[in-house]
Formats: C-alpha cells, structure tokens, sequence
C-alpha cells in the first residue's frame, strides 16, 4: 500500500515515517517542497503518487505564531487542507485519508470539567484552532460526499525533536542548559496551574498506524489518554529527572488562564482497540535524553 504524508520532516511525521516504513508501506514522504496550498501543484503531486492512503501532517503547529502570521496560518492549515480534499477528489477518490487536526477546536474548560468528546461543540480560540476546527469541519462535507476522511483531534503529546516552543520540550531544553552551564539556575515559565493530557508521540503514532491499516469508519477521532495533569506537576517530574535544580521565573508573556484540556478517546478505542502505552515519566526521560544529546552534539 502506498501512502503520501505531507509535513514529513516535523515533528510528528519524523516518528510516523520510519514506522510506516518498517511495517513494509510505500511512503511517500513531502515536507517544505511542497507547498500545499497551491492547489494545481499538490493536485499533480496526488495524481503521480496515486496513494492508497494520506496522512496530512503538514500544518502551521504554533498557537503563538498564529497570533503573529494568521494570514500564513490560514493559508497553510485550512487552504491547504482543502486543495488536499479537492485533489483527492479529482485524483485519488478510493485513497483514505487521515486529516490531522488538534484538540484545540474544543477550546478549553475549567479545571475539574469532564472530558471532551468528538460530540462536544467546536469553540476554538486561537487562529490556529480555527484554521483546524475550519478544515475539520471542511473534511466532513468531503466525507459527506463519499471521500474516506478521518478527522482526528489529537490532544497533547511530546517527544524527542519536539520543538522547544512547546512548554514541556521548552522546560526539557532549558533544564538540559542548566546542566551543561550554558544558562543560569533560572528556568522561564508561565502558568502551571493549567490541566493537560499528555500522550508520547510513540503512542500517537500507534493511534495514526491503526487507523490507517484498520476499517475504522470515517468520521472525527479524538487521541488522547483520557487523563489530565497539571503541567507544574509535569515540570517537576522533570526536574527530579535532571541534575538542575532551579528557581523558577514567571514571564508574564507565558501566562494563560488557568484552564483544562482533557480528551475521551473511546470512540478510537473501540474502532481500533488503541490504548497510550508509554508511561508519562518515560515520555518525560526520553525528552530531557533529546535535549542533554542535542546540546552535547559538536
């Protein structure tokens, strides 16, 4: 089977193509090269891969950046989203196709609220969740027309070679700094009061494969554990980890309302029988190892 995964060398993408690779699929890998917003080049680039499957990683990932440059955010994340659907109408109908979205189309609740589900309404916040509540909601009228669209809200996950803009790869990195002497026994942070819930990339990557390979039924997906932590809880389970032991600085360009952003993966559990496998303090070793061997390299 043949499958074309657009944003390849992110984050995500670096952890799914080697996988895909050794489970013995044609992968098809696109990054920078191509641009997915214009619609005539991506529309030839599906026409010669002819996949079996795609995988639509490629995306303007930062809510931050998505303040600064909402037109790039827009053009990337829902146009390009749409010249992808569009294409595979035209070019590839048969192809399945898992449209990577973000939990962040839910908004967020107090602390303490229940889980969302793929039934909760969509109130995303950020120009960069309506770029994805935008294109997921975009997927749907495809589906409705007979495309095999998965939409999946993937909640919080991390990893080696996460970017340091994210805030557990951001402490993770200026703990590995501390180590080496490169900074001072200072670590920047905003609100830790904040409720997330945190997959490892591992287990994301498992969720993607099993939809990909299984029948799961088009319709919108949510990856998540199911469990919410509080991300001061988080930055001091790193801490224990590393040999720094820092005071902390509260930037006021880091604050957030204190919220809570949980997800209830059931309706991927009972399609594909995923469950998270990789234990919280592992995800949180494996990040800080990242940084310490990045940091170390000449």
């Amino acid at each position: 089977m043949r499958v074309l995964v657009t944003g390849a060398a992110g984050f995500v993408g670096r952890h799914l193509v080697p996988r895909l690779e050794r489970d013995g699929w044609d992968v098809i890998a696109a990054d920078r090269e191509l641009d997915v917003a214009d619609a005539p080049t991506l529309e030839a680039r599906v026409a010669e891969s002819a996949p079996d499957a795609v995988v639509h990683l490629a995306a303007q990932s930062s809510v931050a950046d998505s303040w600064r440059q909402a037109a790039l955010t827009y053009r990337v994340n829902y146009l390009g989203a749409r010249s992808l659907l569009e294409a595979l109408r035209r070019r590839a109908p048969g192809a399945r196709l898992l449209l990577v979205g973000s939990a962040g189309v839910y908004g967020s609740l107090p602390p303490g609220s229940p889980p969302f589900d793929e039934t909760s309404p969509l109130r995303p916040v950020s120009p960069y969740a309506r770029t994805k509540a935008a294109a997921d909601l975009l997927g749907a009228c495809y589906a409705a027309r007979g495309l095999s669209v998965l939409r999946l809200r993937p909640f919080n996950h991390t990893g080696p070679g996460q970017s340091e803009g994210f805030a557990l790869s951001s402490f993770a990195r200026q703990l590995a700094e501390i180590e080496a002497g490169r900074r001072e026994p200072e670590l920047r942070v905003g609100n830790l009061d904040s409720v997330r819930d945190f997959l490892d990339v591992e287990d994301v990557v498992e969720a993607y494969v099993r939809l990909l390979e299984g029948g799961a039924a088009a319709g919108a997906y949510n990856v998540a554990s199911g469990v919410g932590t509080r991300i001061g809880e988080l930055l001091e389970r790193l801490i224990a980890r590393s040999r720094a032991r820092p005071r902390l600085r509260v930037e006021a360009e880091r604050l957030r309302p204190v919220d809570q952003i949980v997800g209830d993966a059931g309706r991927l559990r009972r399609a594909t029988g995923w469950e998270p496998r990789m234990p919280l303090d592992t995800t949180l070793e494996r990040l800080l190892g990242f940084w310490r061997r990045e940091l170390s390299a000449p």
